[in-house]
């Protein structure tokens, strides 16, 4: 436990950006699972690249705002952009 203020409004912020953060990340994950079952479901080109392009915003954002490493991002996009030329090219 805290003992100091400073201490105290501390454990105050960290709890509540802690918070924050996992609903942001939450929210990133399920915007990628949803790119995936889109993949999953045979979209047509155009389909994809839109989605795509929404998923690459995010996780530049998230990169840009520390919320993941800016190499998961960049590691993300690339297996992401793999799996939808493979998706794609399938029909």
């Amino acid at each position: 436990m805290p003992n100091t203020p400073a201490a105290k409004k501390y454990l105050r912020t960290s709890t509540g950006r802690r918070l924050q953060n996992r609903q942001q990340r939450s929210t990133l994950r399920g915007k990628i699972k949803g790119f995936r079952t889109l993949l999953s479901g045979g979209p047509s080109r155009e389909d994809a690249d839109k989605q795509f392009g929404l998923v690459v915003k995010a996780l530049d954002q998230a990169a840009a705002k520390n919320l993941i490493h800016a190499n998961a991002a960049a590691r993300s996009k690339s297996r992401l952009a793999a799996l939808k030329k493979r998706a794609v090219a399938d029909q």
